[in-house]
Order: structure tokens, then sequence, then C-alpha cells
């Protein structure tokens, strides 16, 4: 008997991993996680549409009131004992501070440059996830990506292609800028993320992430707040409140699940289903109908997902599969899983 646990083989080295279908059935249930959590996201643009509060504002309160609730919840033992893992902090600090920043350069190039720029510069973070990911992260980027990436940039510019048309903006050249910036730091957050899935608990990650980004966002809600003339009614408490247990502490506890089951690179190109959902939620809130060119740019982004997830390699170490001169325990993906 080899004490193997059943489903499991003996990998290289004598390492376990599991067996080919369950470990398919793992990433398959990763993909439908994180698409899930993306198509939630989508509904961010029009509740937000929905408020009278600038977008800072409703951002503090959405993530404040998330990350009450789920500390009162989930900051147990398990939240301190990831804390004191040597090397866990710093790097929840650093997803903070990325989190953050990505989202103030995005807030800055969409009001210097227009709302298709800043969207498309955004979304290039796939891009360079795919370029960096097996050096920071430890990961192939298989073929499939390299083919799926064109169909959903084709499929967002198309998206884009009224704001791209119809906006009569002066172009920023430090928004330009700002944008670029903002599609590489949120590239580098959704690698430092895939590598905190496989040291920290889900509950430890949404805490930490939803209380760094309060402090680190609140002082420009503060200075946005300062400036304008409005008070927070009761309608804007409400949409706040679904933003944050809908879309934050659902969709992102579906989102770090899926990520700590599928390759980042794969995650990052189901993300562009988020503009691909959010013409809905606005027909649905808004009575905002979808133009034809964005239903053809959803139907090359879905395309692009199916890409990724028929022909998309797994997650390394998941069945087996080795980095050659890296053992896949090298990379968390080997051995005891990490409690809920």
């Amino acid at each position: 008997m080899s004490g193997a646990p059943v489903g499991t083989a003996p990998g290289p080295r004598g390492e376990l991993a599991p067996g080919a279908g369950d470990a398919r059935r793992r990433v398959l249930v990763g993909y439908g996680l994180t698409a899930a959590a993306y198509i939630i996201f989508g509904a961010i643009g029009a509740l937000v549409r929905m408020t009278t509060a600038p977008e800072s504002v409703v951002l503090v309160i959405r993530m404040g009131l998330t990350a009450f609730i789920l500390a009162a919840l989930f900051a147990r033992r398990g939240f301190f004992d990831d804390l004191r893992r040597p090397g866990i902090a710093p790097r929840l600090l650093l997803m903070g501070v990325l989190d953050a920043a990505a989202l103030i350069l995005f807030f800055y190039a969409l009001r210097t440059t227009s709302v298709a720029i800043g969207m498309f510069l955004l979304f290039a973070a796939p891009v360079y996830v795919a370029v960096a990911a097996p050096r920071i992260v430890g990961q192939r980027t298989d073929r499939v990506v390299w083919g799926a990436l064109p169909l959903a940039l084709a499929g967002l510019a198309l998206i884009l292609v009224p704001g791209f048309a119809g906006e009569d903006v002066a172009v920023s050249g430090l928004g330009l800028l700002a944008g670029v910036a903002g599609g590489i730091v949120f590239a580098v957050f959704l690698m430092v993320s895939k590598l905190l899935t496989r040291h920290v608990r889900n509950s430890t990650f949404l805490v930490t992430e939803c209380t760094l980004d309060t402090l680190f966002l609140l002082p420009l809600a503060l200075w946005q707040w300062s400036g304008v003339d409005f008070s927070i009614s009761r309608h804007d408490l409400i949409v706040s409140a679904v933003l944050g247990i809908v879309c934050t502490a659902l969709a992102y506890s579906l989102w770090i699940e899926g990520l700590r089951r599928v390759r980042v690179q794969h995650a990052s190109i189901l993300g562009y289903l988020e503009p691909v959902s959010a013409p809905f939620y606005a027909l649905l809130l808004l009575g905002e109908a979808p133009t034809t060119t964005t239903l053809a740019g959803g139907a090359l982004i879905v395309a692009a997902g199916v890409l990724v997830v028929v022909l998309g390699a797994p997650e390394p170490g998941a069945a087996g599969e080795l980095i050659p001169g890296r053992g896949a325990r090298a990379y968390g993906v080997i051995g005891p899983e990490l409690p809920p």
C-alpha cells in the first residue's frame, strides 16, 4: 500500500498529484467560480451610476462595509495564524497597495482621457500577465493564451467603439501614462494575488484587501467629498451595501477560490467577461440597450473564454505537471490544502 488517498497517484519525484479526473473537475470548478465572479463584477458600473456620491466615496463605503462584516465573521484564530506566517504580512500589504494604486490610476485615466481609453488600457493587464507570469508566478503561458488574447482584445475594442468614436475629449498625455501604469499595476496585483492564494485562507485575503483599500482610498474620498456639495442619501447607502455584500464579499470570495484553482493567465482572460456583462446590467438597471458592436464584441470575448476552458493547460501541479527543474511543491500546489 502506498498510503495515497483514493483518486491520487504518485507523481514525478515521488510527489502525490490528484488523479486526472479529479484535477480536471477541480479546474472546471475554478473556471466556473472565476467566470461567475467577473459577471457579478460587471454590475458595479451600473450600480455606481445609480448613486449621487463620488466614485471614491462609494468605493470606500463599499470596501469598509465589506471589511467590517467579514472581520466580524472570520477574523478569528486562523486569520491571525495567516498573518504570523513568515513573509505573508508584507505580501498582503503589497497586495493592498497595488489594488488601491491601480484604482487611483484608473480613476485618473478616466477623468483625463475617456471611459473607452481608460477601460482599454486597464484591460490590457492580461497581456502583461501572459508575458510576466512565467517569471513571477512560475507558470508557463500556454499557447491557447496567445490565441485567446487577440480575440478578447478585439472584442473589448468592439464593445468600446461607441466610446472611441463618440467622445470628443482632449486626451492628456499624463492620463494615457496613468492608464498604462494602471494596467501594469493591476497585472502585478493579479500575480501577487495568485501567489497569496497558495498560502492564506480566502477570508484572510478578503478582510485584508478590503481593509487596506478602505485605508488607502479614504484620503481621496475625503478630498472629493470636500470638493462637492452633496450628502449621502439612504439610496446611496443601500446601493453601497449591495456593492459591498454582493459585488465584493460574494464576488471576491468566488474569484479568490477560482484563482486558487486555475492559471493566472486564464483567470485574467476570463476577466474580460466583466465588460461583456456590464451592458446587460445597464439594460436591466438603467434601461440602456446594448449596441450591435457591443454584442459582437461580447461574442468574441466569450469565444476567447471558451478557448481557454476547453484547450487551456491545467494549473501546474494539478495533474502532476511540473516546470522543468522545479518541483510542483515549490509553487505550493502539491500537499495539504489550506482550510476554507
